[in-house]
């Protein structure tokens, strides 16, 4: 028998092995919590966006700027305090899909490695993460705005 058949074989013995100790994942449980978890952050941008509305000279398509503002200087806050990966340890995704979730993980790359110097430290680690959310976002805009503009174009 080959060498790399044994390791194969090690591996997946080993993998039967482990699989037998590792506890059950509540996938069901953390869905839901995910989903009101979320909601509740969704809820309460809600609430922030409600505030711009009714004590400031915004309406509703100018509120949504300083409402984001708002909701990633809190997240940025809370990470930077600690706050924010404990209540990301028990929220799950729902804490990770709102913006705020985009602001923790820039702020937590920031905070890692800013004794490497503000560019080639903080710069350069918050961007390998930013980068390819930007590029998506983008690309995904164009291409939605394009088949966007073709349909009306032919009547749809």
């Amino acid at each position: 028998m080959s060498q790399q058949k044994q390791e194969e074989d090690v591996k997946t013995t080993y993998q039967k092995f482990a699989s037998k100790d590792e506890p059950k994942r509540p996938v069901v449980a953390n869905c839901i919590k995910a989903f009101f978890i979320g909601g509740l952050i969704c809820i309460a941008g809600q609430a922030i966006q409600n505030f711009f509305l009714y004590n400031f000279d915004f309406n509703e398509q100018t509120a949504g700027n300083p409402t984001i503002a708002v909701l990633i200087l809190i997240a940025v806050l809370l990470t930077g305090f600690g706050v924010y990966d404990k209540f990301a340890q028990f929220a799950g995704a729902g804490s990770a899909v709102p913006v705020t979730g985009f602001a923790n993980a820039m702020a937590s790359a920031a905070i890692e490695h800013r004794t490497e110097g503000p560019v080639f430290g903080i710069g350069s680690n918050m961007f390998k993460l930013a980068g390819p959310v930007i590029v998506f976002g983008t690309t995904a805009a164009f291409v939605i705005a394009l088949i966007k503009t073709i349909w009306t174009q032919i009547g749809g």
